[in-house]
């Protein structure tokens, strides 16, 4: 018997870097709440702009693996957060300022965003399609901040400098993925969304038999391994295709809620 069910939400349950659930969906997850079926948001976004996705839905009802499972929430309290090491935190930065002009950076906090960017919009996507909380300073580095994350963002695709270029350079000291067709993460090494999906079992003692999840990109890739029933949705990439046990439609067709809504 399911339990609990974790998806990921940009190019999985909605387009990426929008702010809204449909409705359908909504519904479906305030129902299974009321069947014992916990619904968890997985995402490399942080959990406030995650929270606002889920606005219409009580907090304490859902849980979150945000920052690609550097930060994970539940009914209020962090249940975990990992931190990067500072000077791996430094020499990324350094790495990627020499790409300002073309590329645009967001360090995560538990408590929020810091962002160096004088791209107006950019910090206009951050504010109106993510929603996320942060604070526009001179340099990240000098602020007394616990850094959880390091993205970067590339408009219309970052894959190529991704792929060939940020995450080799870091792959052997830290976890370093694609996020999205337009972002790069990096976080401690020990960080994945699997392993966060593996945490929040263990603290509800809910078995991996017992979990469903859903993803489309890298990063989503140890979630579909922690995961008893697992979906690729049909845009995914092939790596994810090839770690989830099953197939299902993409977000312009309600992939997600078309499997979920069998189990309400």
């Amino acid at each position: 018997m399911i339990k609990l069910i974790a998806s990921d939400i940009d190019g999985t349950l909605i387009k990426d870097s929008t702010p809204d659930l449909y409705p359908e969906m909504v519904r479906a997850v305030k129902a299974l709440k009321e069947k014992g079926i916990l619904f968890c948001a997985a995402s490399g976004r942080q959990y406030e702009s995650v929270r606002n996705v889920f606005r219409e839905i009580k907090e304490n009802d859902i849980a979150y693996i945000v920052e690609n499972g550097a930060h994970i929430r539940y009914q209020g309290k962090n249940i975990s957060v990992t931190p990067m090491k500072r000077q791996y935190a430094e020499e990324i930065m350094e790495m990627l300022r020499s790409y300002y002009g073309s590329c645009e950076t967001v360090i995560s906090t538990p408590a929020g965003s810091l962002v160096e960017s004088t791209n107006e919009e950019f910090v206009d996507l951050l504010t109106y399609g993510y929603h996320n909380a942060f604070r526009r300073v001179k340099d990240v580095l000098a602020e007394d901040a616990e850094i959880i994350k390091i993205a970067v963002y590339r408009k219309n695709s970052i894959r190529e400098l991704g792929e060939n270029v940020f995450i080799p350079a870091w792959q052997n000291k830290v976890k370093a993925c694609m996020a999205g067709e337009e972002w790069v993460d990096f976080m401690d090494a020990s960080v994945d969304k699997g392993n966060g999906l593996r945490i929040l079992q263990e603290y509800l003692g809910i078995k991996k038999e017992e979990t469903m999840a859903f993803g489309d990109n890298n990063n989503d890739v140890g979630m579909m391994l922690a995961a008893g029933e697992s979906y690729a949705v049909e845009t995914a990439v092939d790596e994810v295709k090839r770690a989830a046990g099953r197939i299902c439609p993409g977000y312009t067709k309600k992939g997600v809620y078309e499997i979920i809504k069998n189990l309400i």
